[in-house]
């Protein structure tokens, strides 16, 4: 048996977490803590199913709203980045899936790894914000970071036990989103809801937005560059409109091994929970005849200009990737609440990442305070 927490067990990776719970039983995962921002109402239904140990609200205004009639019997309930703090100290975790939106997840990742435990985390930003931090104390700590992003858990899959010196490329693979084809002098009419619309994948809006943009695939760029060591110019991007070919990696000796499956987030999950044992899923087997062809293209950077920000963060390293990811979370909240237009997100971030006051080697307290100082700085702009 592995004791779980999930944190950010109200969205989409944190539900789909639960499920795959649910399917390997209680004999194989006991859900020992759970974490949500602002929907008490799912949090309290999950947490009446688990029985965990521990539950904690994150937003001080939900946790106010069910703090006077929460059932002691469904876990007990604790108050944001303290109880999430106390939550892992108490429940001795075997593995934290890391499911949190934006870098507000860092230091909880980081108390994982230093805990020892399995970080599964689909939590990019900690790794974009981050990574040679995480990845020096989970080598200290004896700590494994699995991977649960679909493309990285595939890149995780292919590699093995090769090391970086045997790669040649890896080669992330995206589907494109909903511009992938749109002419690029109309990219400044894009609507929130053209953008919300993904041809593939069902995701939280923030994930959405930036897959839209492909600043999801920048970050990813980062993400791999620290969880498998190799350096960005070995890193490729590859347009995949199917969206079942979930990432390749080339190696030195010429041959390819890619990844495919179903688009569907359960199976790189409970591949992180049961690693390195591979047990029947909740998940439909892959319908070959659906997929007459697979086809693959390169990506318009003029279309998706976010993809060079990615590779200049994963090359410079630093600061950079806090830079990108603050900017970022900042300007996609404005579009999404309908503040700016579309080619405004990127204007914005290149804008803070070239301004900030890049660190090389940073420390912990550095990224923070970049973090801070770049959110800031893009809201008064955005704002101005």
């Amino acid at each position: 048996m592995r004791k779980l927490i999930v944190l950010g067990a109200t969205g989409s990776i944190g539900v789909n977490a639960l499920e795959v719970a649910a399917h390997l039983g209680a004999d194989a995962i006991d859900v020992v803590g759970l974490s949500g921002h602002r929907n008490v109402a799912r949090l309290r239904d999950q947490a009446a199913a688990c029985r965990p140990r521990f539950v904690a609200v994150t937003d001080p205004a939900a946790h106010a709203t069910i703090a006077d009639e929460w059932d002691p019997a469904h876990g007990e309930l604790l108050l944001g980045a303290d109880g999430v703090r106390r939550m892992l100290a108490e429940a001795a975790p075997d593995v934290v899936l890391q499911a949190m939106v934006g870098a507000a997840g860092l230091p909880a990742s980081l108390q994982t790894v230093e805990a020892g435990a399995v970080l599964a985390v689909a939590n990019k930003e900690s790794i974009v914000v981050a990574g040679p931090l995480l990845v020096e104390r989970a080598r200290a700590t004896g700590a494994r970071i699995l991977p649960v992003d679909s493309e990285h858990s595939a890149i995780f899959q292919a590699l093995g036990d090769q090391p970086a010196d045997a790669v040649r490329r890896i080669l992330l693979t995206g589907s494109g989103g909903p511009f992938r084809t749109r002419p690029v002098d109309t990219m400044a009419t894009i609507t929130k809801a053209e953008a919300l619309d993904h041809p593939v994948w069902s995701m939280g809006a923030k994930i959405t937005i930036d897959s839209s943009t492909m600043m999801n695939k920048a970050l990813e760029i980062v993400e791999a560059r620290w969880l498998f060591d190799v350096p960005a110019d070995r890193i490729e991007v590859v347009i995949h409109p199917q969206g079942v070919v979930h990432s390749m990696v080339e190696f030195v000796d010429g041959n390819v091994l890619a990844q495919l499956g179903p688009p569907d987030m359960k199976i790189p999950i409970q591949y992180a929970l049961t690693h390195p044992a591979r047990v029947p899923g909740p998940c439909v087997g892959f319908d070959f005849a659906r997929y007459a062809s697979l086809t693959f293209e390169p990506p318009s950077f003029e279309r998706f200009p976010a993809l060079r920000l990615g590779f200049d963060a994963a090359e410079r390293g630093g600061t950079f990737g806090a830079a990108l990811n603050a900017a970022n979370e900042v300007a996609v909240a404005a579009f999404l609440d309908e503040r700016i237009p579309y080619p405004a997100i990127h204007d914005a971030v290149a804008r803070a990442v070239d301004a900030h006051a890049f660190l090389a080697s940073p420390s912990l307290d550095d990224l923070m305070r970049v973090d801070r100082d770049v959110r800031d700085a893009v809201a008064r702009h955005l704002d101005g």
